[in-house]
């Protein structure tokens, strides 16, 4: 079999890049292409998000989430300054609005030290320090936070990785043999001795393509953001989040302030009507067919419906979203709030409803899949890339 490549990167998001640019780094030399659906890199998750690099606060002790985005945070402040991309510390408030919160929020505290971060506890004069239009009766100030530009890290990673780009060529079939794979896009084909799936929101098919089943099925949530309009952006200084509920994987509405002084307000997380629903009227039905033949879809449905009953109502009414944002800053008004674009968080789901908590990676002969890899997952990237660089370097030595 003639070779295009020795590793073919299905997905050219920012963990996509960062595996060819960790193969580049371990193996220099290792002939790599990365295939992007899209006409240019960094379109969905990677240029749909806040643009937090996260501290790690929330993620349970030893799991690859804590590990690599206290890590991988620290990791990735050098990354910019060493390649002059844009970085801004700026620390974070994580603020409990009601006493029934304070034991969360201890035990926060509490988890943070355990990874070694720099956590103060605040009263609510010491919120008024840091931020002072921000109601609590408590808080915690974490200062491994910042924030910074995703698609520009993932952009260098394509450039320092010398890797061949390839944009706006679906996968539409991928073949394996025990030599190798050969990948069929829209526009060609492509032969290689290992492949690498990193396609974030379609994970799971290029999986299945490639003929391993993953066992768990991608449920797209839609994350709805909102810009403070020009009155009310000065009255954020940085990053403000609520306590997160412990048994729903997303953090709640927080406030961010950006790069260039703007301030993004959310995500919410509302079930997603296709895999790139970035609005209610984008509808997929073979995609929601898949969603709703999946039994862990149900049991999912099941176990968070409150919760979810909760998220939907805050996306069709601005004004329960507006109650939600004027709990952390009361001076906010509807008029306020200008709708900005969505993200769709690629959200891995077992069979039994269970919402894959930490990062996912599975492997076959001559494939490295990642299967579950959302928020940390930008922060994160460095050590991701080495990760599933590692495993692709040792399925090509088989």
């Amino acid at each position: 079999m003639r070779y295009d490549c020795e590793v073919v990167v299905v997905g050219g998001g920012i963990v996509g890049l960062s595996t060819a640019y960790a193969l580049s780094r371990a193996e220099p030399g290792v002939s790599v292409i990365v295939l992007e659906k899209e006409p240019a890199l960094a379109r969905h998750q990677t240029g749909r998000n806040s643009n937090v690099v996260h501290s790690g606060l929330y993620y349970k002790p030893g799991s690859l989430k804590a590990q690599y985005a206290v890590g991988g945070g620290r990791e990735l402040a050098g990354f910019c300054r060493e390649h002059g991309l844009p970085y801004r510390a700026t620390g974070k408030l994580v603020v409990a609005t009601t006493g029934e919160e304070l034991p969360r929020l201890h035990a926060l505290a509490q988890r943070g030290r355990e990874h070694g971060l720099a956590v103060r506890e605040l009263g609510a004069l010491g919120i008024a320090e840091y931020e002072p239009q921000v109601r609590g009766v408590a808080a915690l100030h974490i200062g491994d936070t910042g924030i910074t530009d995703y698609p520009a890290i993932a952009h260098a990673y394509a450039k320092l990785s010398g890797a061949e780009v390839r944009t706006g060529g679906a996968v539409t079939a991928i073949a394996r043999r025990p030599d190798g794979v050969t990948v069929t896009t829209a526009l060609a084909e492509v032969r290689a001795k290992v492949l690498v799936n990193c396609a974030g929101l379609y994970s799971d098919r290029i999986a299945r393509l490639a003929g391993d089943e993953p066992g768990v099925r991608i449920i797209p949530f839609r994350g709805e953001y909102f810009e403070l309009s020009e009155r009310t952006t000065g009255l954020v200084n940085g990053l403000v989040y609520p306590v997160p509920d412990p048994l729903f994987p997303f953090l709640g509405v927080h406030l961010t302030k950006d790069l260039h002084g703007g301030v993004h307000v959310g995500p919410n997380a509302v079930p997603a009507l296709a895999r790139e629903g970035y609005r209610w009227g984008a509808v997929n039905p073979r995609e929601l067919a898949g969603t709703l033949g999946w039994p862990g879809a149900w049991r999912l449905a099941a176990r968070h419906w409150r919760a979810e009953a909760v998220e939907v109502r805050r996306s069709l009414s601005l004004r329960a979203f507006t109650r939600d944002v004027q709990r952390l800053l009361p001076a906010v008004t509807e008029g306020d709030l200008l709708p900005v674009t969505a993200g769709v968080r690629a959200q891995a789901v077992s069979r039994d409803g269970t919402l894959l908590d930490d990062f996912a990676f599975a492997e076959a002969p001559r494939t490295v899949h990642v299967l579950n890899a959302p928020s940390p997952a930008a922060t994160a990237s460095l050590p991701i890339g080495r990760e599933v660089a590692t495993r692709a370097l040792t399925a090509l030595a088989r």
